[in-house]
C-alpha cells in the first residue's frame, strides 16, 4: 500500500503531467503513444482513488480502535494499576478465518503461550505477494518470533465470550510488552488486517480480481473483547466514539467482508467456544416430485403422448412425462441448462432433446449437446455433439425411413449447421452450413432415407444426404406469394411436403423430375402443387394424425382445424383467448387432441367436448412466493401479474387471479384467511386466500416492494420497499384492517430480507448493500445503534441472508448477490437456498462455518429466485427467475444401513432389499407401475456379490454424503459400458459441475 502513494502523488501532479504532454522533444509520429500513456495514467489514478477511500476508511478505524483501547486501559490502570491484563485483553482478537477452513485448527489452552504474542500480527513483516498467496492462519505474535511461529500454524487464540483475562497466573515477563503495546498493537493489528484485505490492490485487472476474491465471503475474521458498535459512517468523531462505547456491550463477533465492505455479526451468548462449532451436511435431503409449468411461449412442437400414456414435455432443464390419468410425474434430468427441443424416436419410447449453452458457477462453458434416453427407464443412451454445436440446439429429428438410425439436428450459430448423426455410434455422419437466416423446423423424409427438409425464415430447403456429403435445393415458389416464414412440416401419405407458414397458407409440394441435359441424367425439384388458406394469422404447427387426416394449429385465430384426407376443412375449434396462440399440437387417446398454447397451457380434449387444462404455469419472470400458515397450499405472484394459489397434494391450481400490476412478493396472514402481496410500483394488495376477492389495497412510495412480513400473531405487517425504508402496519380483523403504524428509516440501500423477533419488538433486516440492522418496533421504529442487543433473539422466521446463524451458506468469492433468497424450516433443522446459479441447496441449521457443506440440487435452468418449506416441512418449494417453473420437493431422510437388512428411505416407506439379490436388474425394463425415479435418483446402486453388499453400499452413502446431488448435470451412460450395478459409476460432485465430457460413462440422472 505504501508503495502505491509515491506513485499516486506523481501521477496526481497536474505541473509534471503538463510537461510531459507540452515537451516539444515528442515527436508527431508519437502522438499515438502519448494518448496511450494519459488513458492508461487516467485509469491508473481511477483505481488508486479507490485504493485511498479504502486508507481513508482503514485510517478513521483505527483511530476509532486506538482511542478506545487508550480509554480502556486508562481506566484500567486507574481501577488496578498493578495489573495490565484487562487492557491488553481488550486488544485481542481471535484468529482469522480465511477460505473458511477451519478443520486443522486447535484452540490452545496452554499459558505457556503468552497473549501477547498472539495479539501482534505475525505477518506484519511478509511482502504483499506472500500475503496473497498463503492462507491466513490468525495468528498474533510478537514480531521479532513471527517466523518461527508461522511454522506452527495450529496455535492460536482461544475465543472467549468475555472480554476478561482468565483467572490462571501468567508469567511476569507477559505484562511489560502487554502494557506497552497495548494501543499501538490495536492499531497496528487493524491497519495490517486492512493491508491484508486490500494492500494487494493493482494498477491491473486480475490483481483487481484477486481482491474481490480474497475481501469476499470467505474471508471471516472473528473477534473478542469490548466491541463500539459499527456505525454505516466510516469517519466518525470522538464524541460519537465516545458515546457508543458507553452504550456497548461486551461481546464476541464475526466479520465478514462481501466486496470490501466489513459485516459484523456478533455471536450468541451460548456460543463458548467458536472454533469447536461444527458444520455438517443434512441428514435430510430433497427430491423432485413435482414441476409445475410448460415451456410454450418460445418453443414449438413439443408436446406429445408416449405409448405409456403419458405427456412428454419440458419446462427449465426438466423434460416432464405426465400421467393425467393417475397425476403422476416423472422427471428426466440428464441437462445442465434450458431443454428447448424434442424429437420422439419412431418407436416412440426413445427420446431426444436438445438444450442450450450454460455456464456454471466458476465461469465454465456448459456445451449445448442433445441426449437420447429411454423414455421407460429414463436412462441416457447417448450425448451427442458435445463440442459441436454453438449456443444451443434448435430443432432435430429422427429419421424414419431407415427405422431412427440416424439423428438430424441444426444449432443455434450464425450460420446454422445441419449435422447428420450415427446417434447410436456417436458419430457425426454430415455436417454443412444452411443459412445465416433463422431455421425454424428440420425433418427427415418418411420414405426417402437420402431426403432432409428444413424451412425457416423466406426458405424452405430439399438436402439429398450422400455418405458424408448433404446437397441443397431451395424450394421455388414461383408464382405463388413468398412467406415471411415457413414455420412447419409434415408429410403426406404419398411423400408430398406440406408446409405451413405465416400467411396462414398450407403448401403441397411435390417432386418433379427435370431433364437438365441430355446425357447427363433427370434431376429432381420440389415444386409447389397446391395452396390452401388454412388460417388467418400463421400457421404454428402439423400434425398428421394416425389415420392420415391432418391437424393444423394457428396463432393469430387460435382455431385447431382438422383436415379429412383431400384436405378439406371437416372440424374446427376454437381455443379460449385466455390461453394464447397454439404452439404445439398432438394427437391423445382415442379422439383426443393434446394442445400446448403460447401462454404456457398444455389442453387436453376434444372437437365436440371442449379442452380441459392440464398443465399450466406463469408466463413471465416469477419472484413472489408464500406458504400458507397450516394448509398444503402455496401462492405464487410474477411479473405476468398472475397470483396462483396452489395445492401442492393435489398438484392442482386452486385458483388464478389478475392483478393490476406485477407482483413481486407475498406473505399469509397467521390465520390463513388473507395474504399480502406487493408489486413492482409500491401498492400492495390484501386478497381473501379462498374467494381471491380485493379485501384492500395501500401504497409505500414509489418504487418496489421486496419483502411482506407478519408477525406471528398477525398483529403486525412490516413491508420492505426499494426505497430503503420498511413500513410497518397494526392488522386487525383477522388480516382486513390495516393502519400505518411506523416507518424504519436508516438504510442506505434497498431493503431484501426481514424477519420478526416472537414478542414482536425487533426486526432483523438485510439491504442491497449488505448491512444488517435491527429494529426496535414498541419504540418508535428507532434503529437499535448497539447491534450486541439482539444477538441473543430468536427469530421467528429465519429469511436474512446476512446474519451469524447462517453466513456459512456463501460461497467462496461472492459478490453479494449470489443468494437470492433463504428460509429455515419450521423444525430448525435445515436452511434451504436460493441461488443464482440455478441451484437449490439445503444446509444445516445454524450455519455458521464459512463454506459450510450442502446438498445441491439442478432443475432450474435460471436463477432461483424464491424458496419456502410447507407448514409441515414435508416439502420445499422453489421458483425459478427466466425459466418461470415452480419445482415441489419432497424431503427426505438419508439411506439408513441396519446391520441385517438394508433398507433404503424412499421418501413414504423404507423397502427391505436381500442381500443375496442386486437391487437393480438392468436387463429388466422398470415397470411403470414402480417408477424408476422410485430407485435410482439420490439412492446408491448395489453390488450383486453378496460378501459386498454392505460395504458397497456404506461406501456408497459415505460418496453420496460428499458429493452434489446434482444428478442432472451428469453425463450419458454409453450403451457399451457396464451396466448400472456398479456404485463406482457415479459421479462426482467435481465432475457434475464441471462440463460434461462425452466419454465419461454414469447414470443418468432421473425422478
Amino acid at each position: 500500500m505504501e508503495d502505491g502513494l509515491p506513485c499516486l502523488a506523481s501521477v496526481c501532479n497536474s505541473s509534471a503531467l503538463t510537461n510531459f504532454c507540452t515537451d516539444d522533444s515528442i515527436s508527431a509520429a508519437s502522438t499515438s503513444d502519448v494518448q496511450d500513456r494519459l488513458s492508461a495514467l487516467e485509469l491508473r489514478v481511477q483505481q488508486q482513488e479507490d485504493e485511498i477511500t479504502v486508507l481513508k476508511a482503514a485510517l478513521a478505524d483505527v483511530l476509532r480502535r486506538l482511542a478506545i483501547s487508550e480509554d480502556h486501559v486508562a481506566s484500567v490502570r486507574k481501577s488496578a494499576p498493578s495489573k495490565g491484563q484487562p487492557g491488553l485483553r481488550e486488544a485481542i482478537s481471535m484468529s482469522c478465518i480465511t477460505n473458511g477452513s477451519t478443520g486443522n485448527r486447535k484452540s490452545s489452552h496452554s499459558p505457556a503461550v503468552p497473549i501477547a504474542r498472539k495479539e501482534t500480527l505475525s505477518s506484519a513483516a511478509k511482502s504483499g505477494t506472500e500475503k496473497k498467496k498463503e492462507k491466513l492462519q490468525g495468528q498474533r505474535e510478537k514480531k521479532e518470533d513471527s517466523h518461527s511461529n508461522d511454522q506452527n500454524p495450529q496455535t492460536q487464540a482461544s475465543p472467549s465470550p468475555s472480554p476478561q483475562p482468565s483467572a490462571q497466573t501468567h508469567p511476569t515477563h507477559r505484562q511489560t510488552p502487554e502494557v506497552k503495546s497495548s494501543a499501538p498493537g490495536k492499531s497496528v493489528k487493524r491497519s495490517s488486517t486492512v493491508e491484508k484485505s486490500h494492500g494487494s490492490w493493482e494498477s491491473s485487472e486480475d490483481s483487481r480480481n484477486k481482491l474481490m476474491r480474497a475481501a469476499s465471503a470467505s474471508k471471516l475474521i472473528p473477534k473478542g473483547g469490548k466491541n463500539a458498535d459499527k456505525h454505516k459512517d466510516v469517519i466518525v468523531s470522538q464524541a460519537k466514539i465516545s458515546t457508543r462505547e458507553k452504550n456497548s456491550q461486551e461481546g464476541e463477533y464475526i466479520k465478514m467482508f462481501m466486496r470490501g465492505r466489513p459485516i459484523t455479526m456478533f455471536l450468541p451468548s451460548d456460543v463458548d467456544k467458536y472454533y469447536e462449532i461444527k458444520t455438517e451436511l443434512p441428514p435430510e435431503k430433497l427430491k423432485l416430485e413435482w414441476i409445475y409449468g410448460y415451456r410454450g411461449r418460445d418453443c414449438r412442437a413439443n408436446v406429445y403422448l408416449l405409448p405409456t400414456g403419458e405427456i412428454v414435455y419440458f419446462i427449465a432443464s426438466v423434460v416432464v412425462l405426465f400421467n393425467y390419468e393417475e397425476r403422476t410425474q416423472r422427471h428426466y434430468l440428464g441437462h445442465t441448462d434450458c431443454v428447448k427441443c424434442l424429437a420422439v424416436h419412431p418407436d416412440k419410447i426413445r427420446i431426444a432433446t436438445g438444450q442450450l449453452a450454460g455456464v456454471d458457477k466458476d465461469g465454465r462453458l456448459l456445451h449445448p449437446h442433445v441426449r437420447v434416453w429411454d423414455s421407460v427407464s429414463l436412462m441416457t443412451l447417448q450425448v451427442i455433439g458435445l463440442g459441436t454445436f454453438e449456443r444451443g440446439v434448435g430443432c432435430l429429428d429422427f429419421s424414419k425411413a431407415d427405422s431412427g438410425m440416424h439423428l438430424c439436428v441444426i444449432d443455434d450459430s450464425n450460420e446454422h449447421m445441419l449435422t447428420v448423426w450415427d446417434w447410436q455410434k456417436k458419430s457425426k455422419v454430415a455436417e454443412i452450413k444452411t443459412t445465416n437466416e433463422v431455421v425454424l423446423a428440420v425433418a427427415f423424409h418418411p420414405t426417402d432415407k437420402d431426403t432432409i427438409i428444413t424451412s425457416g425464415k423466406s426458405h424452405i430447403f430439399f438436402w439429398t444426404w450422400n455418405g458424408n456429403s448433404l446437397a441443397r435445393k431451395q424450394g421455388i415458389f414461383g408464382k405463388y406469394e413468398k412467406p415471411k416464414f415457413v414455420q412447419c412440416l409434415a408429410f403426406l401419405g404419398n411423400g408430398e411436403v406440406l408446409t405451413g407458414d405465416s400467411g396462414g397458407i398450407l403448401l403441397i409440394w411435390s417432386r418433379t423430375t427435370v431433364e437438365t441435359t441430355p446425357g447427363k441424367g433427370s434431376k429432381g425439384v420440389y415444386q409447389i402443387s397446391r395452396q390452401i388458406k388454412a388460417h388467418d394469422g400463421s400457421v404454428f404447427t402439423l400434425c398428421q394424425m394416425r389415420n392420415g387426416m391432418l391437424l393444423t394449429g394457428g396463432g393469430k385465430d387460435r382455431k385447431i382445424i382438422l383436415w379429412d384426407h383431400d384436405l378439406n376443412p371437416e372440424r374446427e375449434i376454437e381455443v379460449p383467448d385466455q390461453y394464447g396462440t397454439i404452439r404445439a399440437v398432438a394427437e391423445g387417446k382415442a379422439d383426443q387432441v393434446l394442445i400446448g398454447t403460447s401462454r404456457n397451457f398444455i389442453l387436453r380434449g376434444t372437437f365436440n367436448d371442449g379442452f380441459q387444462v392440464e398443465v399450466q404455469g406463469h408466463t413471465d419472470e416469477l419472484w413472489g412466493l408464500g406458504t400458507h400458515p397450516f394448509k398444503d397450499l402455496f401462492l405464487t405472484c410474477a411479473q405476468d401479474r398472475q397470483v396462483c394459489m396452489w395445492n401442492s397434494v393435489d398438484h392442482t391450481l386452486e385458483w388464478t387471479r389478475l392483478l393490476d400490476e406485477p407482483g413481486h412478493c407475498a406473505d399469509f396472514h397467521p390465520s390463513g384467511t388473507v395474504v399480502a402481496i406487493g408489486t413492482h410500483s409500491g401498492r400492495w394488495f390484501v386478497l381473501d386466500a379462498e374467494t381471491r376477492d380485493l379485501v384492500s389495497i395501500h401504497t409505500d412510495g414509489n418504487e418496489q416492494l421486496s419483502v411482506m412480513r407478519y408477525t406471528v400473531d398477525g398483529t403486525f405487517l412490516a413491508v420492505g420497499s426499494h426505497d430503503n425504508f420498511i413500513y410497518v402496519y397494526t392488522v386487525t380483523d383477522n388480516g382486513r384492517k390495516y393502519s400505518r403504524y411506523g416507518k424504519c428509516s436508516g438504510h442506505s440501500s434497498y431493503i431484501t430480507h426481514l424477519d420478526w423477533s416472537p414478542e414482536n419488538k425487533f426486526i432483523m433486516s438485510n439491504s442491497g448493500d449488505y448491512e444488517i440492522l435491527y429494529w426496535n418496533i414498541p419504540d418508535g421504529c428507532k434503529l437499535i445503534r448497539n447491534r450486541s442487543e439482539c444477538k441473543d433473539v430468536d427469530w421467528v422466521t429465519y429469511t436474512c441472508v446476512l446474519g451469524f446463524q447462517v453466513f456459512g451458506v456463501w460461497p467462496e468469492g461472492s459478490d453479494g448477490t449470489d443468494i437470492n433468497a433463504l428460509i429455515r424450516s419450521h423444525n430448525r433443522k435445515v436452511i434451504a437456498v436460493a441461488d443464482d446459479f440455478c441451484k437449490v441447496h439445503l444446509f444445516q441449521y445454524p450455519c455458521s462455518k464459512a463454506k459450510a457443506p450442502s446438498h445441491k440440487y439442478s432443475a432450474h435452468s435460471s436463477h432461483v429466485t424464491n424458496v419456502s418449506f410447507t407448514h409441515n416441512d414435508s416439502h420445499l418449494i422453489s421458483t425459478g427467475g427466466k425459466d418461470m417453473s415452480i419445482i415441489q420437493w419432497r424431503l427426505v431422510e438419508k439411506v439408513t444401513l441396519p446391520q441385517n437388512d438394508i433398507m433404503v428411505d424412499m421418501g413414504t416407506t423404507k423397502v427391505p432389499v436381500n442381500p443375496s439379490e442386486s437391487f437393480l436388474q438392468p436387463s429388466t425394463p422398470v415397470p411403470l407401475a414402480q417408477p424408476f425415479d422410485e430407485t435410482v435418483v439420490h439412492e446408491s446402486v448395489v453390488d450383486a456379490f453378496p460378501s459386498s453388499l454392505e460395504d458397497n453400499l456404506e461406501q456408497t452413502v459415505e460418496a453420496n454424503e460428499e458429493q452434489s446431488e446434482e444428478q442432472s448435470e451428469g453425463s450419458s451412460l454409453d450403451p457399451g459400458e457396464p451396466n448400472c450395478e456398479d456404485p463406482s459409476i457415479e459421479t462426482s460432485e467435481e465432475q457434475s459441475e464441471s462440463t460434461v465430457t462425452e466419454d465419461q460413462p454414469e447414470n443418468s440422472p432421473v425422478s
